[in-house]
């Protein structure tokens, strides 16, 4: 999807240069995040600015047009987490040792599972970040 200039700023700007879902930051990755549609162009999302938001390539291709994950701890589909009208803080939470992420949330859970969170790449990497004082976010 192209946007123009201005929307992409924009929700850089918003998004504050992080990846919604695992919250990398764009000074931390080899590629450049990505817009992403948080209602999937698939299941009738628009190219509208409230529904777009940055995601970094791994979640972008987990997340694909999923909108629902499965909760392991209730056994319920749930909806994904939405990066730009929920807190980040009160669906997830990083492990003791900073490389994890864990869901407080049914929305959380799912969408750890659903967008594989904390794949190996991605938890190497975190571990990493802790190691040059990069990880874990402070806010």
């Amino acid at each position: 999807m192209e946007v123009s200039p201005a929307v992409r700023a924009r929700v850089i700007e918003q998004a504050e240069h992080r990846c919604g879902y695992c919250r990398a930051h764009q000074q931390h990755i080899y590629e450049t995040l990505q817009i992403e549609h948080i209602e999937p162009r698939a299941r009738g999302g628009s190219d509208d600015i409230e529904n777009l938001w940055l995601a970094c390539s791994l979640c972008n291709r987990h997340k694909s047009d999923k909108t629902r994950g499965y909760d392991p701890e209730t056994g319920r589909w749930v909806r994904l987490f939405n990066p730009r009208r929920q807190q980040w803080q009160r669906h997830f939470r990083w492990s003791a040792d900073g490389t994890e992420i864990v869901g407080r949330t049914a929305c959380g859970r799912a969408t750890v599972d659903a967008l594989n969170l904390n794949n190996d790449v991605a938890v190497l990497v975190r571990a990493n970040w802790i190691k040059v004082g990069w990880h874990p976010p402070q806010d």
